[in-house]
């Protein structure tokens, strides 16, 4: 049986000097706060996955605007044998309405000062800052 990568769509949403984030409810990455998103479905585009999964995660509505970059997450266990693979695409997205509300695969959801996220104080999901820093250099 071949494996396959999962493929993720990634929606990073600045507004007013904040930036949206997400805890994580479940596995991978339980508790760490990283930027909304989740499986693309069968038939939908990376974008149509961004908008979707923002508004399932956090009760946010916004438009998605551009690909910002593609990010490898691979996880392996103790033997180094790889047992998760994912493409993560991140996808610049403009605020058009709502109040972060957390639901879905969500513990949390917040607005936080981008400069909050750039220190690094919060724990978060490897690469957020990276992906944040690619957003900001495109706005």
């Amino acid at each position: 049986m071949s494996r396959t990568p999962f493929i993720g769509a990634l929606a990073v949403v600045i507004h007013d000097g904040h930036v949206l984030l997400a805890q994580r409810g479940k596995q991978p990455d339980f508790g760490l706060w990283g930027f909304p998103g989740g499986h693309v479905e069968w038939g939908e585009t990376v974008m149509q996955a961004a908008r979707r999964e923002l508004l399932e995660e956090t009760g946010i509505v916004a438009e998605p605007r551009a690909y910002l970059d593609n990010l490898d997450l691979l996880r392996s266990d103790d033997t180094g044998v790889v047992t998760h693979h994912y493409l993560l695409v991140g996808v610049d997205c403009a605020y058009v309405s709502g109040t972060p509300t957390p639901s879905d695969d969500a513990k949390d959801a917040r607005w936080f000062p981008v400069d909050h996220v750039r220190n690094g104080s919060l724990q978060m999901s490897a690469r957020v800052v990276d992906l944040l820093e690619t957003a900001l250099s495109r706005i």
